[in-house]
């Protein structure tokens, strides 16, 4: 993926998949393979062997990825497309919904 319209830190909302509708904040971002990290969405269980940090092992929950086209940024409250905007000489997101810079 060239440029990644969402970042480490955005709220965004689950728009498909078995988390649809569910709303979360970004923890990380793959650019290479278009896939995000999302608090709360995408659960996954994991078995984990004893270890030092672990010492009982047993089965955890984790987020695991989604792929970004499954997800959308929300502003203001509401899910809404990203562009991208020249304003001088630095290239910024937009709302398409409102228009309102983001970052």
């Amino acid at each position: 993926m060239a440029t990644s319209k969402i970042k480490k830190g955005d709220t965004v909302q689950v728009i498909a998949g078995r988390s649809k509708g569910k709303q979360g904040k970004v923890l990380s971002v793959d650019k290479k393979h278009g896939r995000l990290v999302v608090e709360g969405v995408n659960m996954v269980t994991k078995h984990e062997k004893p270890s030092a940090a672990n010492p009982d092992g047993g089965i955890s929950q984790k987020e695991s990825t989604i792929d970004a086209s499954n997800v959308m940024y929300v502003h203001n409250g509401k899910p809404t497309r990203v562009g991208f905007q020249i304003n001088g000489d630095k290239k910024v997101r937009i709302a398409k919904s409102t228009g309102d810079v983001i970052d």
